[in-house]
């Protein structure tokens, strides 16, 4: 197996460029929700989140590099470069309302996004939804992964879940996903959090009862983050909650955007 060094000296390349895909457009909708996935993830996760958000949202993921449709890309490997092309990535689609949801590493770059757009004094989202990843003020309770060799690499993705073993055990297959899963997990690993202004918008954050990753203590700490209301929701199942109880979830964002 190759270190984490060697690894990340792979990923060899211009850094991509950050995209959206959107799975249902609806130009009259009331209401964008742009999506940010987990590590290592794409934007294919939110392709069937439309027919559960309703006629007055639009679902908009973000689709990073190195991934589907940017395979090939470098991806980015620490949060403000990526959260600055997000930025560039999303133009107009900013224009209209808008609300962002992210899942494990994406809840730290919607956290961070959120915060450029306030810092640049541009329109703060309507709500921020916050799911399976513990507060960023925090101290991180997990190891620096990105750094492991290969063979602990997977070691700790199989720990989080969400993998198939079959996925696991391709070792063609994940060597083309590693140096994406590690770039991720560096985004990750080399967060520190910078105090600053306060959010004003609405947070709630999310996250499965079974998943060791974010128990209910780093979940309500969110609320320090925002001097808009705060409201925590769990659902069943662990660190991948959202793909078992993807509908449940979608009745939370919902009725907390519409009210319906």
């Amino acid at each position: 197996m190759t270190t984490g060094r060697a690894a990340a000296d792979a990923v060899a390349g211009r850094v991509g460029e950050v995209g959206v895909v959107r799975p249902r457009p609806l130009p009259g909708a009331a209401l964008r929700l742009i999506c940010f996935p987990y590590a290592g993830g794409g934007a294919s996760v939110f392709a069937s989140w439309p027919a559960g958000t309703g006629p007055d949202i639009e679902v908009c993921a973000v689709q990073l590099p190195g991934r589907e449709s940017r395979l090939g890309q470098r991806p980015f490997q620490d949060v403000r470069t990526l959260v600055s092309a997000v930025e560039a990535g999303l133009g107009g689609l900013l224009d209209e309302p808008f609300a962002l949801f992210g899942h494990s590493m994406g809840a730290l770059v919607a956290f961070e996004f959120a915060r450029r757009l306030a810092a640049r004094g541009r329109p703060a989202p309507a709500h921020l939804f916050v799911s399976a990843r513990p507060a960023p003020h925090l101290p991180r309770p997990w190891p620096r992964a990105h750094l492991l060799p290969d063979d602990q690499l997977i070691d700790r993705i199989r720990q989080i879940g969400g993998t198939p073993a079959q996925v696991l055990a391709d070792a063609r297959l994940m060597r083309l996903v590693l140096p994406v899963l590690r770039a991720d997990f560096a985004v990750n690993d080399g967060y520190v959090h910078r105090p600053g202004p306060l959010l004003d918008c609405p947070v709630t954050a999310l996250g499965g009862r079974d998943d060791p990753e974010a128990p209910p203590r780093v979940l309500e700490a969110w609320a320090r983050h925002t001097t808009g209301p705060f409201r925590l929701h769990r659902f069943d199942g662990g660190h991948f909650y959202l793909r078992e109880h993807r509908d449940d979830l979608l009745r939370v964002l919902r009725e907390s955007l519409t009210g319906r």
